[in-house]
């Protein structure tokens, strides 16, 4: 089975808040979902892939970004992800 992979980079301390709903996805689907939250300031490695951000992102299988963060825009697009690897 291929997995989502679900990348979040934390930005402040306001947007911890979505790295909890997306631990508590991956959780939920751990077959299913690759997660990996950088935390900005500490975790240097998403520089190199998707270059300077400066407010919580999320990045669904290294293409999909969504910067306008929410927990239903977070739960929508990693369903919609789902979705598209179980078809």
């Amino acid at each position: 089975m291929e997995k989502v992979k679900v990348e979040f980079i934390n930005t402040c301390s306001c947007c911890d808040g979505y790295g909890d709903v997306l631990r508590e996805l991956a959780a939920r689907h751990p077959q299913q979902i690759d997660l990996k939250i950088y935390y900005m300031g500490k975790d240097f490695d998403y520089l190199s892939k998707y270059g300077v951000i400066n407010r919580g992102t999320l990045i669904i299988n290294e293409k999909n970004r969504f910067d306008d963060l929410s927990r239903r825009v977070i739960e929508k697009a990693v369903k919609t992800a789902l979705d598209e690897v179980n078809d």
